[in-house]
């Protein structure tokens, strides 16, 4: 399950294109969570706004944003890097010109957890099926 990542509504402040050619989508469960959502809706505001600006720069750029904004973490899945006073994550994955957002956290450590990583290799098996 999944649904269109509307930028205006979800993170407020940030600027879309019309002449982008990657479509973002957030990561939904059956029962109707959004879990990318409720993580950044829990980030104070200044960090909410750096979510959208780097959203914004992924929807531009695709597979070519490298770091310090992305980052890839294994074959499939890539990191969208939130850095700041709060720092946060957000896993995602590619299918053709469409870009799944599926698992955000606040980082904490170092490397990205293990557990993390297995939560969005879960979700992204389930959009593939």
């Amino acid at each position: 399950m999944y649904y269109k990542y509307d930028v205006y509504t979800t993170f407020p402040g940030s600027a879309i294109m019309n002449s982008m050619a990657w479509t973002i989508i957030v990561f939904e469960s059956k029962r109707g969570e959004k879990f990318v959502e409720e993580l950044v809706k829990s980030l104070d505001s200044q960090t909410i706004a750096k979510v959208g600006s780097e959203i914004d720069l992924l929807e531009k750029h695709g597979q070519f944003l490298g770091m310090p904004h992305a980052k890839k973490l294994n074959s499939e899945l890539y990191e969208l890097r939130i850095r700041g006073k709060q720092e946060a994550r957000i896993v995602y994955a590619f299918a053709g010109k469409k870009i799944y957002l599926l698992h955000a956290f606040k980082k904490q450590t170092q490397k990205t957890p293990l557990r993390e990583i297995h939560t969005a290799i879960k979700r992204l098996a389930m959009i593939q099926h």
